[in-house]
């Protein structure tokens, strides 16, 4: 009797975990785009994803090996607040303006937060304001203080920039915005938010500083944070749109920059206001220039990761690390690209060689963006005209006294053919 009671018990028991658990509200929320890093992912370079020095946002705020640049943050607030008539106002004023949006912010992170509201506006006031100010410093809309650690001590500076592309370490782009309006310098200040972002990255992928940017083209984009600006700042410029949704689920390898060089393709450096606009004209292969840098690997793993966590995002920047792994085998691919001027490095041979291959490891291309590309390059390649004209030019054009001694023995040749006619017999 006692056994059987104690079945009812535990039955009891699940039943009533089932219903919690069918109450939990267990689906993301739909509007969630900051995401803690796969492990998954993480695994390959951990320092890749974590912030070295500044927390920005609720993920990192209780590391207490960041709590030392909480001082900078609460200078530049201490700026803002002064240029106002009213301090103790202003600050009110910012705390209410994103106290109103605090639920729909703390969607935008898909993961817990262990923060009260109170503690969670702070941080995104806080860090918000600090980003902000930031930017205004580096376009010369306030100007640098002496003092400034960030601006007048190089580590920082490269700290920080480390820092802000991590997608961990993200604010919502709806919160900057409103933190943006309402810390204005003057009624005068014209430049836009997105314009100050972008020209503070303005040579995050290449060393030649894009073409002015039109604040058009990101109308009506749903910018979810910084490095979804990013992003966008990629692929809107794409000449054949930026989905790669119609493109059949299968792969096609490029080959690498040795093997088409060899197959007779020729390698371009052209100038495009995106580094992912690679196309493939008439046996040219055209490459925008990448600049690889410190910051570089961090830039990219982050942007891979969002890829792979934001629903309904395309895999592009995942796409273009896989199809640069294709053409990078050898440290001769890299010198060839060097040759060409397609990488800007700061990094040894060595370094880009491996930079690459590492860099989508577990990272899944549903669609491969680059796949027309690539069947268009290898369909070239396997032309044995192609290989014949290049090996020609390289063996026998290669050098200035290659073709001084093809000229010589083409020459030899026609008198020898000459020779042969005249001093033959007649025929009868």
């Amino acid at each position: 009797m006692a056994e059987r009671d104690q079945i009812v018990v535990d039955v009891k028991v699940l039943g009533s975990s089932f219903e919690d658990m069918m109450a939990d509200p267990l689906a993301m929320a739909h509007n969630a785009s900051i995401f803690k890093t796969p492990k998954i992912l993480l695994r390959h370079n951990e320092s890749a994803y974590i912030p070295h020095a500044f927390s920005f946002g609720p993920f990192h705020c209780k590391n207490e090996q960041l709590k030392l640049t909480q001082r900078i943050k609460w200078k530049y607030m201490q700026g803002i607040l002064r240029r106002s008539p009213d301090p103790h106002l202003k600050w009110r004023e910012l705390v209410d303006a994103i106290a109103s949006r605090k639920d729909h912010a703390r969607q935008c992170y898909a993961g817990s937060i262990d923060l009260d509201d109170r503690e969670f506006i702070e941080v995104l006031v806080l860090d918000g304001c600090f980003i902000i100010e930031l930017f205004r410093k580096d376009c010369d809309i306030l100007p640098k203080e002496s003092d400034d650690p960030i601006f007048a001590m190089s580590c920082f500076l490269e700290y920080l920039n480390h820092d802000l592309i991590l997608l961990e370490n993200q604010i919502p782009w709806l919160v900057l915005e409103q933190l943006f309006g309402l810390t204005m310098v003057s009624d005068s200040e014209r430049e836009s938010l997105i314009m100050v972002t972008l020209e503070y990255f303005a040579n995050i992928f290449s060393s030649k500083k894009p073409d002015e940017t039109k604040p058009e083209q990101f109308k009506d984009r749903n910018i979810k944070h910084i490095i979804d600006l990013l992003r966008y700042s990629l692929v809107l410029p794409l000449e054949n749109g930026y989905k790669c949704g119609n493109r059949k689920r299968e792969w096609d390898i490029c080959p690498s920059a040795m093997t088409m060089q060899e197959s007779g393709i020729k390698l371009q450096r052209v100038n495009s206001a995106s580094v992912l606009d690679i196309k493939f004209i008439n046996g040219v292969l055209e490459i925008p220039p990448l600049l690889i840098q410190e910051t570089t690997e961090t830039l990219f793993r982050n942007l891979i990761s969002f890829e792979q966590c934001c629903p309904n995002y395309e895999p592009i920047v995942t796409s273009y690390a896989k199809l640069m792994d294709s053409l990078i085998d050898t440290n001769k691919d890299v010198k060839l690209l060097f040759e060409y001027h397609l990488i800007d490095n700061w990094l040894n041979i060595g370094d880009v060689t491996q930079f690459f291959k590492k860099l989508y490891y577990d990272a899944r291309v549903k669609n491969f963006y680059y796949l027309p590309v690539c069947q268009e390059v290898n369909q070239y390649c396997r032309r044995w005209r192609s290989r014949l004209r290049y090996a020609y030019r390289h063996r026998y054009c290669g050098s200035p006294w290659a073709i001084v001694s093809q000229v010589v023995g083409t020459i030899l040749l026609i008198l020898a053919i000459l020779q042969t006619l005249f001093s033959s017999p007649p025929f009868k």
